[in-house]
C-alpha cells in the first residue's frame, strides 16, 4: 500500500545560470511528497529519478515506497523532484532550441528546491542510473548537508559505450522531419524509434530470448520485433522527442571530475556513507563502473544485484533492491 502523495511546484522568477554559460529566464520545478518532516529535521529520504522517469517515484518504485515499505511516509519525509529539462512539470524544452544542460544543472535545480523547502539536511539520498549520477553529483556538491547516499547502476562519468547508445537514439529523432517543431506532438515517431534501441541496452538478449522468441515457424510478424514497436509507442505517447534529446545530452556530459582533478580525485572526497550497487548483467553501466565509485569513496560499501533483467533491473527486480538496501541498515 502507497500512501497518498502530493504534487506542488515551485518557482523561482531569477535568472538560472547554467554549466554551458547559457541562462534560463526563470525555473519551475515539479515535485512530489510524501509524509512529513519530524521535530529533527533528520528523516529526508529524497529520491532522483532517471531518464524518462517523473517524481511520482510511488508509481515506479512502489515496491520500496508505501506504508510498511524500506521508505515509509509514516517514518520519512520522502522527495521526488523531475528533473530539468524533462516534461513532467519542470522547466523543459518545447523545441529544439533549450539550452545544453548537465547533470550538475540538474542538481543545482533540486538544491534550489530543497532551500525552498527548508530543509537543511537530507538523511538517504538515492537514485538509479541517470538518478545515481545526480546523486553523485549532490554529494559533491554539497557534502555536508547529505548524510547517506545509494547510487545505483551508475557511473562516475558516462562511458563512451553509454554515449554511442545515445548519439544512436537522437539521430532517430533527428531523422524525424516534425523534431525541428514546437509542441508535445513533434518526434513523435523518431522518439519511438529511439527507445526501441534504447530497450536493447536496458535489457539482455537472455531475457529477449526467454520472452520474445516465437513457437512456430514464422516468416515474419515475429514476437520481438512487436514489441520493440509497442515499446517504442509506449513512451511516444507518455514523453517528450525534445525533452528525451536534450536529457541524453546531459547524461553523456556527466563527469564527476570536470574540474576536480580527475573522476577518482572527486570521488574520494565524498563524505556521505555510501552504498554502490551494480547489477550482474547490466550492459549498459556494467559493474565495473559501481566497483570503481565504491572503491574511490572512502566510507562506501558495494553490493551486487543478480537477475536477467539487465540495467532494468533496478525498476523490475525491487524486491530484491529493497533487500540489499535493509540488510545493510542503511537508514538507521
Amino acid at each position: 500500500m502507497t500512501s497518498t502523495s502530493n504534487f506542488n511546484t515551485r518557482t523561482l522568477d531569477a535568472p538560472f545560470a547554467l554549466e554551458c554559460g547559457a541562462s534560463l529566464p526563470s525555473l519551475t520545478i515539479g515535485y512530489h511528497t510524501w509524509g512529513s518532516l519530524n521535530t529533527h529535521a533528520d528523516n529526508v529520504v529524497w529520491i532522483c529519478h532517471a531518464l524518462t522517469g517523473n517524481s511520482d517515484a510511488a508509481t515506479w518504485w512502489d515496491g520500496l515506497i508505501g506504508e510498511g515499505r524500506l521508505f515509509d511516509p509514516r517514518r520519512h519525509y520522502i522527495v521526488c523532484a523531475n528533473m530539468l529539462g524533462s516534461c513532467y512539470g519542470t522547466t523543459g524544452p518545447n523545441g529544439p532550441d533549450f539550452p545544453l544542460i548537465t547533470i550538475r544543472d540538474m542538481v543545482k535545480a533540486h538544491i534550489a528546491l530543497r532551500t525552498a523547502l527548508g530543509i537543511d539536511r537530507i538523511a538517504c539520498l538515492l537514485g538509479g542510473s541517470m538518478g545515481g549520477q545526480q546523486v553523485l553529483e549532490w554529494a559533491l556538491m554539497e557534502p555536508d548537508r547529505i548524510a547517506t547516499i545509494i547510487p545505483i547502476a551508475t557511473n562516475a562519468k558516462h562511458s563512451a559505450w553509454g554515449i554511442a547508445f545515445n548519439a544512436a537514439q537522437r539521430m532517430a529523432i533527428e531523422a524525424d522531419p516534425t523534431f525541428g517543431s514546437t509542441g508535445n506532438e513533434a518526434g513523435q515517431k523518431g522518439l519511438a524509434a529511439a527507445r526501441a534501441i534504447g530497450m536493447i541496452s536496458y535489457r539482455t538478449s537472455q531475457l529477449y530470448n526467454a520472452r520474445q522468441t516465437d513457437d512456430n515457424e514464422r516468416l515474419a510478424d515475429f514476437s520481438a520485433e512487436s514489441y520493440q514497436r509497442y515499446q517504442g509507442k509506449k513512451l511516444a505517447d507518455r514523453f517528450s522527442a525534445h525533452s528525451y534529446w536534450t536529457l541524453s545530452r546531459a547524461m553523456d556530459s556527466h563527469d564527476v571530475g570536470r574540474g576536480r582533478n580527475g573522476q577518482g580525485n572527486a570521488l574520494r572526497s565524498i563524505t556521505a556513507r555510501t552504498l554502490s550497487i551494480g547489477i550482474d548483467t547490466d550492459l549498459l553501466f556494467p559493474e565495473h563502473e559501481q566497483h570503481f565509485i565504491a572503491d574511490m569513496i572512502p566510507r562506501a560499501r558495494y553490493r551486487r544485484m543478480r537477475s536477467l533483467a539487465g540495467h532494468d533491473a533496478f525498476l523490475l527486480d525491487q524486491r530484491q533492491l529493497a533487500t540489499i538496501i535493509h540488510n545493510e541498515s542503511i537508514l538507521r
